[in-house]
């Protein structure tokens, strides 16, 4: 029996009050949300003779895509194979995976590793050839790796030199995108704010969103603070479908010291041959899985929280020391100098770690092009659901999936704005009056604190049917009286866009009543054949 879709009620279309007459107007070809590796690939797709504008948030610096630590998987080694590629990806996706849309990206992978290359990255590389590794789930050493364990920051550093150097791309950092803008059914690009010019209209004749992750929605996440799934709730609120929505995918390995920010530590770690143990030392994965620490990503997780349970034990440990201790400086330095911090030396230590969300599989539904169900918006990476990972993303297929789609959306945006007439005409647009109320008698952090406690424990790694009723009744309560207000500033509209994507989240894991991926549900710990189908997810009324 096929799933069937969700209607989630919209609790508000716009997070703040405005006025047509009484903000700034900005107008442009192509408007490019996000500064990741997805929204920079896209804006450098663009023909140079049409104005693009890239908004975000932050620094270009801080996207997710820079904190990327393993690699981009891609067939690079002769004896390997672009169908062999294809097979893990699908093998890891349980089911889920588009064919079409794995074959695609999977063979596209060379070219768009070649062209990082032309563009400066410089990969690590052994004699010439690129150094490439072996991660979970993959059959072959397919991963490219640049700085040892900091590819994402090389990549990222190449692009956005590139991006910064090419007249026709405007670059507005520090710029909070609020909502996108529509009229009659199609998006007419979207209105921003900065501490500096506050509230802009920005008017594009095709709006490309590639805003990243939701990592964020978890006390424990590898991700950066602001990764507040920003696109998802606003492309809901705009009326786009998403679908996915509970499958979150949690890294296996997060440094954890009690009291300090959470580190990614690599899967490449595991590739290389480091071990997991437990409290008492014991190696436990074999008794899980036949590929032991290079089982998919789901399965370590899982495995790992298992045995922390039976152990009563907070955390379980990577010992490095079956790595030979020169490959282990060479490869992880940056891991290496986090460790160190400290007080572990991971060439003799074990490190603390345990799972982590890390990657929201779920998002906007695209096509092969990156367009969405609405007219005018594509969007590219994180923010997509787009097929290729299925209920489960496989090591290093994320940057891929970013330069896949961002090179297409770049290409789809430019050639159907060279269509369009130059003259823009701006529709009156009337967003639904908020509430205001004295900032002083909402703690706002307390709230955030509270929603990411509430989904790491409710909505985690471990799911049923009692905790994520209490889930979605407690973020209901939170969110009718959070939703309605008029904030100020990006803290409070990151809690209602968090608030948002939790609602989304929460209900679609009620409804997948089985366990498939990084979807667990112990009190439906099989997987059901009958339910390999997407649940999709629309806004209902407003109410």
């Amino acid at each position: 029996m096929p799933l069937d879709n969700l209607n989630v009620p919209l609790k508000r279309r716009y997070l703040v009050d405005f006025d047509l007459k009484r903000i700034p107007h900005f107008f442009a070809d192509v408007m490019v949300i996000g500064g990741g590796i997805s929204g920079l690939r896209a804006a450098l797709a663009v023909d140079p003779s049409q104005s693009v504008v890239v908004v975000t948030k932050d620094k270009l610096a801080h996207s997710n895509s820079s904190y990327a630590q393993g690699g981009i998987a891609g067939v690079m080694d002769p004896n390997d194979d672009i169908a062999d590629h294809a097979a893990d990806t699908m093998a890891a996706g349980k089911g889920m995976c588009d064919a079409e849309i794995v074959r695609m990206v999977c063979g596209e992978a060379p070219e768009r590793i070649r062209e990082l290359i032309k563009l400066g990255t410089e990969f690590d590389t052994v004699e010439g050839d690129l150094a490439l590794t072996q991660e979970g789930g993959h059959s072959h050493r397919r991963i490219a790796h640049a700085l040892g364990d900091a590819t994402g920051k090389e990549i990222m550093r190449a692009i956005i030199e590139r991006a910064r150097s090419s007249q026709h791309v405007q670059i507005w950092e520090k710029t909070f995108t609020l909502d996108l803008l529509t009229h009659r059914g199609r998006c007419r690009g979207c209105l921003v704010w900065s501490e500096r010019y506050g509230k802009t209209f920005v008017w594009a004749k095709q709006t490309i969103l590639a805003t990243g992750g939701a990592g964020a929605m978890f006390r424990e996440t590898t991700n950066p603070a602001i990764a507040t799934a920003d696109g998802h709730s606003l492309a809901f609120r705009a009326g786009a479908e998403l679908r996915d929505m509970e499958f979150m995918q949690f890294h296996p390995t997060v440094l954890y010291i009690a009291g300090s920010s959470r580190h990614l530590i690599t899967e490449a770690v595991r590739g290389e041959g480091a071990h997991l143990v437990d409290c008492d030392g014991h190696r436990f994965m074999p008794e899980y899985n036949e590929a032991a620490e290079l089982a998919p990503r789901d399965v370590v997780s899982q495995s790992m929280t298992t045995q922390m349970q039976k152990t009563n034990h907070p955390c379980v440990y990577l010992d490095l020391t079956p790595i030979d201790k020169e490959t282990v400086l060479k490869r992880f330095p940056h891991i290496r100098k986090v460790c160190a911090e400290f007080g572990i030396d991971i060439t003799t230590d074990r490190i603390p770690v345990r799972p982590g969300a890390h990657y929201m599989i779920g998002g906007l539904t695209v096509d092969t092009d990156g367009q969405t169900s609405l007219p005018g918006l594509l969007a590219a990476g994180e923010v997509t659901s787009s097929g290729l990972h299925g209920a489960n993303r496989l090591a290093s297929n994320s940057l891929l999936e970013g330069l896949v789609y961002g090179l297409r959306c770049g290409l789809q945006a430019s050639s159907r704005a060279a269509e369009q007439p130059d003259t823009f005409t701006v529709p009156e647009i009337d967003p639904s009056p908020g509430k205001n109320h004295d900032e002083d008698d909402l703690d706002i952090r307390d709230l955030r604190n509270s929603l990411t406690s509430l989904m790491w424990r409710n909505v985690g790694i471990n799911r049923n049917a009692d905790n994520l009723a209490a889930a979605a009744e407690q973020v209901e309560f939170w969110s009718r009286y959070v939703l309605a207000r008029n904030f100020d500033g990006p803290e409070g509209w990151e809690l209602q866009n968090l608030l948002t994507a939790s609602r989304l989240m929460i209900a679609a894991a009620i409804r997948r009543t089985e366990s498939r991926g990084v979807h667990f549900r112990s009190d439906y710990p099989a997987t059901n054949p009958d339910m390999a189908d997407h649940i999709a997810i629309t806004p209902g009324e407003a109410r």
